[in-house]
């Protein structure tokens, strides 16, 4: 085999490789959250860390490949401004974690030593990703001397061969994900648990707590009962500040959509364009070119089983006769008409074997090929001499028992349509390949409908309807308040809060990375100064809110904490009761009569678990009974549905914890697993990262 050829077949394995690498092994869900103010840095700068600029020309490139592998992965042709989203915050991520490890590692003398990389390719121990891209197929075993070979190879090949990068891109993630990997052990060996914190973690999984618990619930006040007031909201936010602690900073836009969609007239009349056409696809002679000239949709005609045409085809065509034409009907915003070009009884599978020869001589080969094979020549040798499929190949062309729709069309009609002992020249876009039948089985019928479709699109008069909309309250937001000029025209005005800088839609709104890029490089209170299109939608919208990058201000989260602050005022009345209940009270019983409440009893509750039936969780009361004194009287406590008081029955104690190896290995490992993802934490903090993807983005 020639060496481009075996460098093809080893390369696709190992970029996949390269990429899932990239992708995988270095992304960490807690280094999401990063960056600061974007109104540094340059348009060739994406963002920094340590001190050091992150290329925006890497970044970019980087994504692409990302992008190209999940498209290659997820067999689509284009990305989604979501997914396209999610391919930039992953590399950014990939990016971020690199360059921590890299740089920690050196700080504290780890590293990967020539006699480790070799060991990792070519060694005893080779890497997890050298044995899945060198592992032969059709033996599934490793193939340790493909993997001297390719090395061999690659020597004499131009350093400025693609496929010699390739292969250098694959060799350092190898020895970064090992760098990562000794970075993490030597992490992980720091942590230790004591036999103190063992016995601990034991008895609150194991201790049990028997107790009766009456409860007010905060439902039982209305809340338009219930007054704020600004000294409320100031306490809460001092209690709760650091839960306010901005990781990156975000922006609140409101805006008022406008439906550009298509209207009952546009899908009318795009109905009856369509039912137009129904005669001529009935008479017509040539299915293939009609669906050409008026299909918006170039769909292949293939053979199909019952259940595989949807949209309501398969009762109507399966029991129809050739020629009939359904629709129009409505389908994934199209209107369409199918016409049945052809039924018939197939089998279900067939058995067969190819050859697979080169387009540019290959019908004449085929031809030879094939008489020599019925002259008496093994068809299993002139495959593995002549086929280039290897894979197939290597077993004489054997392509084992498939059903329909596996392979190419051109396949499946020769095959599908022959009978066992035929042989077949098809030219497909595989090549040329012959066929030979061995065998079909089963029989069921298939149909070949052919379809013409023409899309359900807004006219321009709606369109233009829409906009005009959207012009005129734009115009009128100019002299008046936005929400006030809304409501006074009728029209619901949406929110989008905390948006990140790098977000490419908004509630409802599919592509709106444009509008989010300008909110970043706006002020609080402006309005976009021109409509904003998405999809068939059109959109005013005004920037309502800057949150920046660290401890947010009480008026930044009052907004956010309302509800916590109307439940916290709600625990004070009901605390105030519970307290007037339990004066004079003896018995638990006593109190909850006096405050119109009923005693629950609650039996077996370990504090690892802190589930109250019927409540749910309540850490805060569960905490609470595990510290208190058995039956006594508890004081108001407040939880997360209501205000409960309570009295311990008992406690009973598990059977002392013998050996403790066991408790703390398992504590260790839960320990080990946090730790990694809180050290990334740390690191990106100590790294000083500064994003400015939503400035460049």
């Amino acid at each position: 085999m020639g060496i481009m050829g075996y460098l093809r077949e080893r390369m696709g394995k190992i970029v996949a490789v390269v990429i899932g690498l990239s992708l995988v092994a270095f992304i960490v869900t807690e280094v999401v959250q990063s960056g600061s103010s974007f109104f540094k840095g340059d348009n060739n700068t994406i963002g920094e860390i340590y001190g050091e600029k992150i290329p925006y020309v890497e970044f970019t490139e980087t994504v692409e490949q990302n992008g190209n592998q999940f498209k290659q992965q997820s067999g689509q042709n284009s990305l989604s401004p979501q997914i396209t989203a999610y391919v930039q915050e992953n590399t950014w991520n990939q990016m971020l974690s690199k360059a921590m490890i890299e740089h920690e590692s050196e700080r504290v003398g780890l590293q990967v030593t020539g006699e480790e990389s070799q060991d990792m390719i070519t060694g005893s121990n080779p890497s997890p990703e050298i044995v899945r891209a060198f592992t032969n197929p059709q033996t599934g075993q490793f193939d340790r001397a493909s993997v001297v070979s390719t090395i061999n190879r690659l020597k004499v090949i131009p350093s400025t061969d693609p496929q010699k990068k390739q292969w250098d891109n694959f060799v350092k993630e190898l020895i970064q994900n090992k760098l990562a990997e000794k970075y993490m052990t030597a992490l992980s060996n720091g942590l230790y648990v004591n036999s103190l914190e063992a016995k601990d973690d034991y008895e609150a999984k194991n201790k049990l707590a028997n107790f009766k618990y009456a409860v007010l619930n905060y439902q039982t006040i209305p809340d338009n009962k219930v007054t704020i007031t600004d000294a409320d909201y100031q306490s809460y936010y001092d209690e709760h500040k650091n839960e306010f602690k901005n990781q990156q900073e975000t922006r609140s836009i409101e805006y008022v959509s406008f439906n550009g969609a298509p209207s009952k007239t546009d899908s009318a009349a795009v109905k009856t364009q369509v039912e137009k056409l129904k005669t001529e696809f009935a008479a017509s002679t040539n299915d293939s070119l009609f669906v050409q000239i008026n299909s918006e949709n170039k769909q292949l005609f293939t053979y199909k089983k019952k259940g595989e045409l949807g949209n309501g085809l398969d009762s109507v065509m399966f029991t129809a006769a050739p020629g009939f034409v359904y629709g129009p009907y409505l389908q994934n915003g199209y209107y369409a008409l199918a016409k049945l070009m052809e039924s018939r009884v197939s089998p279900d599978s067939v058995t067969a074997k190819r050859i697979v020869l080169n387009p540019a001589d290959g019908m004449k080969k085929a031809d030879s090929l094939k008489t020599l094979i019925q002259g008496g020549k093994s068809f299993a040798d002139m495959a593995k001499t002549y086929s280039l499929d290897q894979q197939t190949g290597a077993k004489g062309g054997d392509m084992g028992t498939f059903a329909r729709g596996v392979n190419d069309p051109d396949f499946d009609n020769a095959v599908f349509s022959g009978k066992p002992g035929d042989y077949k020249i098809v030219n497909s876009a595989y090549g040329v390949q012959l066929i030979y039948i061995v065998a079909q089985k089963g029989s069921s019928r298939v149909v070949k409908v052919a379809v013409v479709d023409k899309p359900l699109t807004a006219s321009s008069e709606t369109q233009s309807a829409a906009y005009t909309k959207a012009q005129n309250f734009l115009i009128s937001t100019n002299d008046g308040d936005f929400a006030a000029e809304a409501k006074k025209a009728g029209f619901e005005v949406k929110t989008a809060d905390d948006v990140t800088g790098v977000a490419a839609s908004l509630p409802g709104l599919e592509s709106a990375r444009e509008l989010v890029r300008w909110a970043f490089n706006a002020e609080k209170g402006d309005v976009y100064d021109q409509v904003y299109t998405s999809g068939d939608q059109y959109i005013v919208a005004k920037l309502t809110a800057v949150k920046p990058q660290g401890t947010l201000a009480l008026d930044l989260v009052k907004k956010q904490i309302e509800p916590m602050v109307r439940t916290e005022v709600k625990a004070k009345t009901l605390t105030d009761k519970f307290n007037s209940a339990l004066s004079g009270a003896a018995t638990i019983e006593q109190a909850a009569q006096k405050a119109g409440a009923t005693v629950t009893p609650v039996q077996n509750i370990v504090l690892a678990n802190p589930v109250v039936p019927g409540s749910g969780a309540e850490y805060k009361l569960i905490g609470t009974i595990f510290g208190s004194q058995i039956n006594k009287l508890s004081k108001p406590v407040s939880g997360q549905q209501g205000v409960y008081i309570f009295t311990v029955n008992s406690f009973v104690n598990p059977a002392a914890l013998a050996n403790t190896v066991t408790q703390k290995q398992q504590l260790a490992q839960s320990l080990a697993q946090r730790a990694q993802g809180q050290a990334l934490e740390a690191l990106k903090n100590k790294g000083n990262v500064k994003d400015y993807r939503a400035k460049l983005l």
